[in-house]
């Protein structure tokens, strides 16, 4: 990838969160523990090619407020997965932002869904994303369709740095994603071509 191109790239990496990641967690991805050392290296590697990289997390009213109708139950007496503030709603350790990173705070699946990252990518000139993180079926692939339909000239979902409950269900929507246009190299051809 030219430096040009690189610079018109925002890499998104999505909800990559304690109560996602960890065991025990109560929305925990049973794929996501296996992919935080792909998602460090890709954050990493994006830094240094001159990729902006946005941390794209959910963070909801403790009361459950803001939530999904069908989510509402898991949020009693103040408490419920990612409230904002709450240790289950930080990054999973490894990942760490950076002062010329940016954070977006969704409340549905999709990064898009209102939220100002579509307009905050357009004035900050970026054409082409790359999606990292978890899970496969929900957040990652409502994300890509949006920014598909978004006409965002590459979206790219990088195999083994997204991960699911199973590998069935990741391989299944990678395929979903695929057949839409979207690049889905592996973390090592991703690198290698960028």
């Amino acid at each position: 990838m030219a430096a040009a191109k690189c610079s018109e790239t925002a890499m998104l990496v999505i909800d990559m969160q304690n109560d996602f990641i960890l065991p025990g967690g109560p929305m925990h991805v049973a794929g996501g523990q296996t992919v935080v050392p792909s998602v460090i290296r890709a954050v990493s590697f994006a830094r240094q090619r001159g990729i902006f990289v946005i941390w794209v997390v959910r963070e909801h009213d403790p009361w459950g407020r803001d939530v999904e109708l069908f989510r509402q139950h898991l949020y009693v007496n103040g408490e419920g997965p990612t409230a904002k503030g709450s240790k289950g709603a930080q990054l999973v350790n490894g990942l760490i932002p950076e002062e010329k990173d940016y954070k977006i705070v969704k409340t549905r699946f999709s990064a898009f869904f209102n939220t100002h990252l579509h307009h905050f990518l357009q004035t900050s000139g970026i054409k082409n994303l790359v999606i990292v993180g978890v899970q496969t079926p929900n957040c990652i692939r409502q994300t890509v369709y949006d920014a598909v339909a978004l006409n965002y000239q590459s979206v790219t979902v990088i195999v083994d740095a997204t991960a699911a409950a199973t590998p069935e269900v990741h391989i299944a929507n990678i395929m979903d994603m695929k057949n839409i246009g979207v690049e889905t190299p592996t973390l090592e051809e991703w690198c290698t071509h960028t």
